[in-house]
């Protein structure tokens, strides 16, 4: 029963603690779109894009304005488009062009599922549209783009490990005259889900519904405001109270979903509970483990408090939703989280400490900017860490990192908006040339046999 001490208390959560809606996400199929010919293939894309997301735009500020929530984007995912490319052929980056355009007519913020599945090996169409990647986001804006390398079931397919690393270089290369955006909006997955709505990782899976809606929340600070009522609670009253803030997010985020799947006409898919911090005061989650007892986010304990918050936000979530998913949790990105920027750029928090915080967060190594002079070898092997955390875990993880071209260790790079800014931080540049080199693929661990 609602009364009018929770409605009075999201009320504040929406006006002092950042809590918001992150993204309706619509993932929309396009196998339907193959023709066998890659220019009346794209016109198909692009017609059925502004036919289903015609009205994802309006539908958002409605219940925005409707509930006084704040949904802070709107957004696409699509069939990964190597998946197309090996029907439809021609140049990948027409098809690249082809999704910007559609973002455009539509108003979304980002389009995503310029992506290749590619854990076990490459199939037709999957490398040309890898080594497509460098320009494809050089020339448009709102595109992003993912590929998965590994899984829990496969192994790490190390040929794309090797692959990744000269990409994501080549992709600072071509877009250092624009503060090296392109490998902000490109992710390399282990176990990637098929569900999620957050940016630059999402693509429509291929075993998900023609058209879905997935809704990504976000409320750190409600967490840690919620945290801060209890200083003198232990780790059990700290993890009940995250549970319990995690359940009235969710409850929010289902209801928004639910109204503009009913408005849209389109099935309700997931609600993603993820802590996804902003650049923005107070929307932090180095600041939540903070409120949890660190003098700052990075110092030893970091990790503890990190896999407690993880858990308490992934329990308390699938209690308010039986449709919680995407990746659902606590995201540590640098440049977009204050506290987190404040820790790497004094040293506190250093690579080597957020690879180990990844075993235990919703994804990985994320948006981490590194000297420009960096080896590819050198992003491989970073690529293949993770990787191997996420599969023998059996969870996600994933890599965006960005290579200041240009820039050393303690300069800034900026990107503006939710991409937020961030110093350059130190990398072990030992080389791993001979094991990246090697290529082939690292066997499935044994507990991926479970059939």
């Amino acid at each position: 029963m609602i009364n009018t001490h929770d409605i009075l208390e999201t009320i504040n959560m929406i006006q002092d603690e950042n809590l918001d809606i992150r993204t309706i996400t619509m993932g929309i199929s396009l196998l339907d779109c193959c023709t066998g010919d890659a220019v009346s293939t794209c016109g198909r894309i692009y017609e059925k894009i502004a036919r289903k997301a015609e009205h994802l735009i309006k539908v958002g500020e409605d219940i925005e304005k409707e509930y006084g929530i704040p949904i802070i984007n709107k957004r696409i995912s699509v069939t990964p488009i190597a998946m197309i490319l090996a029907s439809g052929g021609g140049n990948p980056v027409y098809y690249a062009k082809t999704l910007e355009k559609a973002a455009n007519t539509v108003g979304v913020n980002f389009i995503g599922g310029y992506s290749a599945l590619v854990h076990k090996g490459f199939s037709a169409g999957d490398e040309q549209l890898i080594r497509s990647i460098p320009e494809a986001l050089s020339v448009t804006d709102r595109l992003c783009s993912s590929v998965n390398i590994g899984s829990t079931k496969t192994g790490i397919n190390m040929d794309a490990v090797k692959l990744m690393g000269e990409i994501i270089k080549q992709s600072a290369e071509v877009t250092a005259d624009k503060g090296c955006i392109g490998p902000a909006k490109l992710v390399v997955f282990c176990n990637a889900p098929e569900d999620n709505p957050f940016m630059a990782g999402a693509f429509h899976g291929a075993g998900e519904p023609d058209c879905v809606i997935n809704v990504g929340v976000s409320g750190p600070g409600v967490v840690r405001a919620a945290i801060a009522k209890i200083p003198d609670g232990d780790i059990t009253d700290v993890a009940d109270m995250v549970k319990r803030t995690a359940f009235k997010i969710t409850r929010m985020g289902q209801l928004v979903a639910k109204e503009a799947s009913k408005r849209l006409d389109v099935p309700f898919g997931i609600v993603d509970l993820s802590l996804a911090p902003t650049p923005a005061v107070g929307d932090s989650v180095a600041h939540i483990l903070e409120e949890m007892g660190l003098e700052q986010c990075g110092a030893h304990g970091t990790t503890a408090c990190l896999a407690l918050l993880n858990d308490a936000v992934k329990k308390g979530g699938v209690m308010a939703s039986s449709h919680v998913g995407g990746l659902s949790g606590a995201f540590i990105p640098v440049s977009e989280d204050r506290g987190m920027i404040d820790a790497a750029a004094n040293g506190t928090l250093s690579i080597e400490k957020l690879e180990a915080m990844t075993a235990v967060c919703s994804v990985g190594l994320d948006m981490i900017i590194v000297p420009g002079d960096t080896p590819a070898e050198v992003l491989s092997g970073v690529i293949a860490d993770e990787a191997a955390i996420g599969m023998v875990n059996s969870k996600t993880t994933a890599v965006r990192l960005i290579p200041a071209i240009g820039k050393n260790i303690g300069d800034t790079l900026n990107f503006g908006g939710l991409l937020g800014y961030g110093p350059v931080m130190k990398l072990n540049t030992a080389s791993p040339a001979k094991f990246i080199s090697r290529g082939g693929r690292i066997p499935a661990p044994l507990q991926s046999l479970k059939n």
